[in-house]
């Protein structure tokens, strides 16, 4: 049978959620703890990659097991888990639901501390320059990449990707008294896109860049001049959506 299960992560001591030779990663150590407690060798498939040190407030996973999990697994499962991972259920689904490719919408949040927070060093980017930042830049260019589609000039160098087309629903900026936050939402992502956009806004709003650099970029799908690829511990993949009522299994 195929399982869906939502979960979340704090991505702090993980090298990205990928398993990798000779690191610790998400997926290894679900797929540890779901083949040990089945004592079957379990594969899991992940809604998308996170970097190291990014977290999920809500992920999917789909994975084959030979056996009905019931209820009571998810809390045995979460006493076995390290305290940075949880599992909130498991959604039984047809035989061909995938866990990627069956989303629809991604949403993301970046969260900018204006002050030091010694309660989020993990969970937040303290960069005190934010200050400085011009507010109506900021959501300027953000709200300009709502009328784009390419995003090359927002993926990392050296990969293999030959489409870089992206649907964004949402790209805005929010403004709190000592935290900023960053809300995008599309129906894909490329690799390191967030952070490359959060800080290029950064840039435009601290006169690094202008504007009309940006959209020269976007134009002709080429790099930016200065690009940055802000720090990853205050990112966050926050929703994912699916039609499940396409994917559940039917008895």
């Amino acid at each position: 049978m195929r399982y869906f299960a939502e979960l979340a992560y704090n991505g702090t001591p993980y090298f990205g959620w990928q398993r990798q030779p000779d690191q610790v990663s998400v997926q290894s150590t679900i797929e540890d703890a779901l083949s040990t407690l089945l004592r079957e060798e379990i594969a899991i498939v992940g809604c998308g990659r996170t970097d190291t040190g990014v977290h999920a407030s809500q992920y999917f996973i789909h994975f084959d097991v030979e056996q009905v999990l019931h209820e009571k697994f998810v809390h045995r499962l979460n006493k076995y888990l390290p305290k940075d991972i949880a599992f909130h259920r498991f959604i039984e689904v047809h035989e061909n639901a995938h866990a990627r490719y069956d989303a629809y919408y991604r949403r993301y949040a970046y969260y900018l501390d204006l002050r030091k927070n010694p309660f989020a060093q993990n969970t937040g980017f303290h960069y005190h320059f934010a200050k400085q930042a011009d507010q109506n830049l900021l959501q300027e260019a953000a709200q300009f990449l709502l009328s784009c589609d390419q995003f090359f000039p927002f993926c990392k160098s050296n990969n293999d990707l030959k489409n870089m087309t992206c649907q964004l629903e949402r790209c805005e900026w929010e403004f709190q008294e000592n935290r900023y936050i960053f809300h995008i939402a599309a129906n894909r992502f490329l690799r390191g896109m967030v952070r490359l956009i959060v800080g290029m806004c950064l840039n435009v709003g601290l006169g690094r860049i202008s504007l009309k650099e940006v959209k020269i970029a976007l134009d002709n799908q080429t790099r930016l001049s200065k690009s940055w690829s802000i720090p990853p511990q205050g990112l966050f993949l926050e929703e994912i959506k699916y039609n499940f009522s396409s994917i559940a299994n039917r008895k």
